[in-house]
């Protein structure tokens, strides 16, 4: 049995653990509040330029729309993008989605593994860390740490890059990993095709919008290719504030659990603290008894 000492230690140490997770879910509470407001503000935009996208696309012949990045050619080299955090301490956030992308490796593009033709671009220190440890090919490192300055400029670079490879031929198909923020509870993996694109990438869009006439300069075929890249960098960086938002959701969950686990814990240590106090008392009293009747009798 524990002495007094070490269990009093101990609840020291859990109350010290449940004031830092307190702490932390406030802190993460803040910061998805601020996260929540960019996806809530992304999602509509991103929707309408694809309404617009498909509008245009529905009046025109496939010949008629030149993009390099709708070329579709036989997949050979691949690159998947990895969307995970920077820190731990979010649940099995960082863990199922590098899963999800493990298991698409496996499954979906085993023969470009198998022949050395599958790289993995790892946004978030996690997932570059357990890739890495596992022998994938992790290319240019210094993406990972893109989450220290989400802004849409930032984010532009590697989105450009990401074009210029396709468009010169480095990679035949770029898939994206990321997090779907659904609430504060929820995250759901997921993995989207960004290149090559699809000029029929909208989403569902009402009656009304799908019907909405535009007065074009210069052409419906101009409009058309300038928007698909410019639609496939927010699609990129609508990831990235997904898996944002995401992380905030599940740190705050996790948070919050551990909390409660550290009360739970505290409650029984204390019940332990009072019942060996309890017992180190009888055992005294016990002695001093078992000593009076002693002295009497001698």
């Amino acid at each position: 049995m524990a002495s007094l000492k070490e269990i009093r230690n101990r609840i020291r140490s859990v109350i010290s653990t449940q004031q830092i997770t307190k702490a932390m879910k406030m802190v993460a509470a803040a910061k998805l509040r601020r996260a929540q407001d960019r996806i809530l503000r992304m999602r509509p935009y991103a929707q309408s330029l694809k309404g617009i996208l498909q509008n245009l696309s529905a009046n025109l012949d496939a010949s008629q729309i030149q993009s390099p990045y709708l070329e579709e050619r036989p997949v050979e080299r691949v690159l998947l993008i990895v969307v995970t955090s920077d820190r731990g301490l979010c649940g099995a956030f960082n863990n199922n989605l590098a899963k999800a992308a493990q298991q698409a490796i496996h499954q979906q593009y085993e023969a470009q593994y198998q022949a050395g033709k599958l790289d993995l671009l790892c946004i978030g220190k996690k997932g570059y860390e357990y890739f890495e440890r596992r022998g994938y090919s992790v290319v240019h490192p210094e993406h990972t740490d893109l989450f220290t300055r989400l802004d849409f400029d930032h984010v532009l670079t590697v989105g450009e890059q990401l074009l210029s490879w396709y468009e010169q031929g480095v990679y035949d198909r770029i898939d994206i990993f990321y997090n779907e923020f659904k609430n504060v509870a929820t995250q759901i993996p997921r993995q989207e095709q960004l290149l090559p694109a699809s000029a029929d990438m909208a989403e569902d869009t009402s009656s009304a919008e799908a019907s909405m006439e535009y007065i074009l300069e210069p052409s419906a075929e101009a409009i058309v290719t300038d928007l698909i890249p410019k639609i496939i960098k927010i699609q990129f960086y609508k990831a990235l504030l997904e898996s944002n938002a995401a992380e905030h959701g599940a740190r705050m969950m996790a948070m919050d659990k551990a909390t409660e686990n550290a009360g739970e814990l505290l409650r029984e240590l204390r019940l332990t603290y009072n019942r060996t106090r309890q017992a180190v008392i009888t055992k005294e009293i016990i002695e001093i008894v078992s000593g009076a009747s002693a002295l009497e009798e001698a």
